[in-house]
C-alpha cells in the first residue's frame, strides 16, 4: 500500500550531485541558481537541483566542442565505443529499480511504466551500440567525362556538437533515445532535461561517468527553456539541435536553426486518430483504445486522442470503453494497483481541465470522467490527478477535437463512409501516428497508405522498438528517431575522390 505520510515515495538518495554535469564534473550553476522538482502525486517538492543559465551553457558547449575536436571519442576505435555503450546498458539494467523509483517520484507515472522505461533505455543503447561497428561508407562506380577511373568512396562522419532538449513525459527513455544514436555516431552532446523532470537525467549522468564515457562527451544541464534552452539553441558552438516537445516551440527552434544553418531534428505534437472498421472486435478495440489514450495519463505524443468507430460496432465499443475507463485505477504511481498516475504539474492539470471545460461548453457529451477522480489516498489532496475522460458528439468548434490536449481525454466519433472517415482522420495539422482495427488485409493496407502519418499501427497502438523509425509528417516534426534512420540524423556524408592515374 501507499505510505499515506508520503504517498509519492521517499526523496531520491542519489541527488548528492543535484548539480550540473559539465566536462565530466558535477558543478553548481555559475550564478548559484536552483530549481525545485515536484512530486506530482502530492504537489510537494521532491528535490532541489542546480539550474543552468547562459554561462553554464557556454561552459558545457565549450567542453563538448573540446571533447569532439581534441578528445578521444571520435578517434576511439569503433569496438571500444561499442563496449562503453554496452557497459552503460548493463549499468542501466543494474540500476533499473532506482531509475524507476525516481522516475515515478518526479514524473508521476506508475512504477510498472517506469520500469519499462528503464528497460527500454538499456535496449536503445544496446541497439545503437551495435551500429558502431557496422555503419560504414560505400565505394561508388562513377564514370567521369575525362575517361579516368578514380576511386570514389563515402565516409559517414559525426555531425559534431549536438544540443538535445527532451520533454517531461518520458524523461529517462527520451534521454536514452536521444543520446544513444548521437554517441554511436561519434557526436558530443549537451543534454537539457525538462525543468519539471530533471532527476533521472542526472542519474543517467552518474551512470555515464561510471561507464567510462570520457569527460565532455555528455554534459547535462537541468534548466528552464527561456534561459538554458534558448542559450543552447542559439550557441554558435552547436552544430545540430535535436528537440522533442511542442510544435510551437519546435517552430521557434527551426527558425533559429535555419538562420544559423544548423542541422535540426524535431519530434513534435500529434492529434492522432484511431479508426475502428465494421469488422473489428469491439472488446479488442475498446482495450487498445483505452490503452492508447490513458497510458501515462495521456501524456504521450502518439496517444490516440480521436477515435472513429463504425456504426456497426459503435454501441458495443462504447459500452466496453466506458466500462474500462470506470475501472481504471488512478492512484500515486508507487501504488501497486495504479494503472494511471497524476499529470506532471499543476500548470498542466489546469491546461487539461481547460480543454474539458471548453468541450462541455461547446456541447460535447461527457460519458466518463471529466474531473478529479475519487477514492484517492490521504496526502494526495494537492496532487495533479485527472480521471480518464471520454466525450462523444464533439462539435467541430471544440478545441478538444483539433488541438493536442496531452492528457487522458478521448473524443469519439461514429462513421459510416470510409472515404469520409479517412478524410476526417487526416484533417489535422499533425501527422505523427494513426491506427486502425480491422480483420481485412486489404482494408488495412489501403488505409495505411491513405493515412497521413509517420507511424501507422494495425490492430494495435503505441508499440515501439529501437529498430523501428519514429517520427511524423506535416507539423509533427522533421527527421526520425530510432532505427537506422535515427543514426543517420547524427551523421554527415563525405565523398572522397582519389585520382588513381596520378
Amino acid at each position: 500500500m501507499v505510505d499515506t505520510a508520503n504517498p509519492g515515495g521517499a526523496a531520491p538518495a542519489l541527488l548528492a550531485p543535484g548539480r550540473l554535469l559539465i566536462d565530466g564534473a558535477w558543478v553548481d550553476a555559475a550564478d548559484g541558481a536552483t530549481l525545485t522538482a515536484f512530486n506530482p502525486a502530492t504537489g510537494a517538492p521532491a528535490a532541489v537541483v542546480a539550474e543552468a543559465g547562459p554561462e553554464d551553457v557556454d561552459r558545457a558547449v565549450r567542453a563538448a566542442r573540446a571533447a569532439f575536436d581534441e578528445g578521444p571519442w571520435t578517434r576511439m576505435q569503433p569496438a571500444a565505443r561499442e563496449r562503453l555503450l554496452l557497459r552503460l546498458a548493463d549499468l542501466i539494467e543494474a540500476e533499473a529499480g532506482e531509475i524507476a523509483r525516481i522516475e515515478t517520484l518526479n514524473q508521476g507515472k506508475p512504477l510498472s511504466i517506469s520500469k519499462g522505461d528503464a528497460a527500454r533505455g538499456a535496449a536503445t543503447f544496446r541497439y545503437f551500440a551495435g551500429w558502431i561497428t557496422k555503419a560504414g561508407g560505400r565505394t561508388l562506380p562513377v564514370s567521369p567525362p575525362n575517361g579516368h577511373a578514380p576511386l570514389v568512396y563515402t565516409r559517414p562522419e559525426p555531425v559534431g556538437v549536438v544540443a538535445q532538449i527532451i520533454p517531461w513525459n518520458f524523461p529517462f527513455a527520451m534521454a536514452c533515445r536521444m543520446l544513444a544514436p548521437a554517441l554511436a555516431a561519434g557526436c558530443c552532446v549537451v543534454l537539457k532535461p525538462a525543468e519539471q523532470t530533471p532527476l533521472t537525467a542526472l542519474l543517467l549522468g552518474e551512470l555515464l561517468v561510471k561507464a567510462g564515457i570520457p569527460a565532455g562527451v555528455v554534459n547535462i544541464l537541468p534548466g528552464h527553456g527561456r534561459r538554458a534552452g534558448e542559450a543552447l539553441v542559439r550557441h554558435a558552438g552547436v552544430d545540430k539541435i535535436a528537440f522533442i516537445g511542442s510544435t510551437a516551440v519546435g517552430k521557434q527552434i527551426a527558425a533559429v536553426a535555419g538562420a544559423q544553418m544548423k542541422r535540426v531534428s524535431l519530434e513534435l505534437g500529434g492529434k492522432n486518430p484511431a479508426i475502428a472498421f465494421a469488422d473489428a472486435d469491439p472488446r479488442k478495440v475498446a482495450a487498445w483504445a483505452a490503452n492508447a489514450i490513458f497510458f501515462n495519463a495521456g501524456q504521450v505524443c502518439t496517444s490516440a486522442s480521436r477515435l472513429y468507430v463504425h456504426d456497426a460496432v459503435y454501441e458495443p465499443v462504447m459500452e466496453a470503453l466506458v466500462e474500462l475507463a470506470g475501472r481504471l485505477v488512478v492512484a500515486p504511481g508507487n501504488e501497486p494497483t495504479a494503472a494511471m498516475g497524476p499529470l506532471v504539474s499543476r500548470d498542466h492539470l489546469a491546461r487539461v481541465s481547460g480543454y474539458v471545460d471548453q468541450a462541455r461548453e461547446a456541447g460535447a457529451r461527457l460519458l466518463a470522467g471529466g474531473g478529479r477522480p475519487g477514492a484517492l489516498p490521504a496526502g494526495t489532496e494537492d496532487g495533479y490527478f485527472f480521471a480518464p475522460t471520454i466525450f462523444c458528439d464533439v462539435p467541430e468548434s471544440a478545441r478538444l477535437l483539433r488541438e493536442e490536449v496531452f492528457g487522458p481525454v478521448l473524443a469519439v466519433s461514429r462513421w459510416s463512409d470510409e472515404g469520409q472517415v479517412i478524410a476526417a482522420a487526416n484533417d489535422t495539422q499533425y501527422g505523427l501516428a494513426a491506427g486502425m482495427f480491422t480483420q481485412r488485409l486489404a482494408t488495412a493496407h489501403k488505409a495505411a497508405a491513405a493515412l497521413k502519418a509517420g507511424i501507422v499501427w494495425v490492430n494495435a497502438f503505441n508499440i515501439l522498438d529501437p529498430s523501428a523509425p519514429f517520427g511524423g509528417m506535416k507539423q509533427s516534426g522533421i527527421g526520425r528517431d530510432l532505427g537506422e534512420e535515427g543514426l543517420l540524423e547524427y551523421l554527415e556524408t563525405k565523398t572522397v575522390w582519389v585520382d588513381l592515374d596520378q
